[in-house]
């Protein structure tokens, strides 16, 4: 075992020590708000972008192909769909609070929305384009050459368009969970079982990872702190995390902490996205990750806690 791993499982036995949850982790998740100072015009161009298939090279996928908001942000794939049937390697992650992320993509290479509104437009196996011939296209429609010209002062171009999609994302915020109503006082908002699992999932440690609005989302951590994925079904082969970035032999299977917001209703799991149910996932990460085999009524508590995780949007819970 390295001697990074090692440091990590330390940290983790101490973040699930009952005096430290007890001390410091009594409420680790926060409320979650709206974004704020978000301009509506660009809100309004943002969605008719996020689901133009114009950005594709031909024209058969838009942003919402893989990240629809009618199934949690997500396409429920294992691995995502581009242009001509092609298949990708790392499953897609959600797009509801993603601006709420630290950083962008299971790797963190994007810093933010805008970087990585960029990329998939790019990417030969996703939409296959480029901003030459998705402005082109643009400005044949009247009715964006308006909205580009009364928000931006001109027609189309890279910057505006990952602008307004990213603008757009940012109000992707699910609000109205069960959990903040929790949160804000409400103690029947949540069942007795969800607030057993809530307990659990302080008391073990998972709140060291996942905390905050999103309930993660905001640092890296390794996959497979505890145990390695060497053998496991789990691991995917194609993705080794942020050492793919940085070539940084410490970032091998680093990844970002996937917010767990929403998380009921975002399977198939993990990067590798072979992980079908809510209640497989809790097991993997406490195996995996804490180094425990926890019992089927936690992982059930656990599950009714993180169900109770699923926001709204335009009034509406997800499912």
């Amino acid at each position: 075992m390295s001697i990074r791993r090692s440091i990590l499982i330390f940290i983790v036995s101490l973040l699930s020590a009952s005096t430290f949850a007890d001390n410091f982790l009594q409420e680790p998740i926060q409320l979650l708000v709206p974004a704020t100072d978000l301009d509506q015009r660009k809100v309004i161009l943002g969605d008719r972008l996020f689901h133009e298939t114009k950005l594709s090279g031909d024209n058969t996928i838009s942003c919402a192909s893989c990240h629809s908001l009618a199934t949690g942000g997500v396409d429920r794939l294992p691995f995502a769909k581009g242009i001509k049937g092609q298949v990708g390697n790392i499953n897609t992650p959600t797009v509801f609070n993603s601006g709420k992320n630290f950083v962008q993509f299971w790797n963190g290479r994007a810093q933010n929305l805008e970087e990585q509104a960029a990329g998939p437009v790019h990417n030969p196996g996703e939409m296959g384009s480029n901003w030459l011939d998705v402005i082109t296209k643009l400005e044949k429609d009247s009715a964006y050459l308006k909205q580009f010209k009364e928000i931006y002062n001109s027609g189309p171009t890279g910057e505006a368009i990952v602008d307004a999609i990213a603008t757009f994302e940012r109000s992707l915020v699910t609000l109205n969970s069960p959990f903040d109503q929790y949160l804000k006082g409400d103690k029947d908002a949540i069942s007795p079982k969800a607030k057993k699992g809530y307990q659990h999932f302080k008391s073990l440690g998972c709140a060291a990872c996942h905390q905050g609005q999103g309930v993660g989302g905001n640092l890296f951590q390794i996959f497979g702190v505890a145990k390695s994925l060497k053998d496991s079904k789990i691991k995917n082969p194609n993705d080794l995390g942020r050492y793919l970035h940085t070539n940084n032999e410490f970032d091998r299977y680093l990844f970002k902490v996937p917010m767990l917001r929403n998380v009921a209703v975002t399977a198939p799991y993990f990067h590798s996205g072979q992980v079908q149910t809510l209640e497989g996932a809790i097991r993997v990460m406490a195996e995996f990750q804490l180094g425990r085999q926890i019992s089927d009524e936690e992982v059930e508590d656990i599950a009714a806690f993180l169900r109770s995780l699923t926001g709204e949007y335009k009034g509406e819970r997800l499912k």
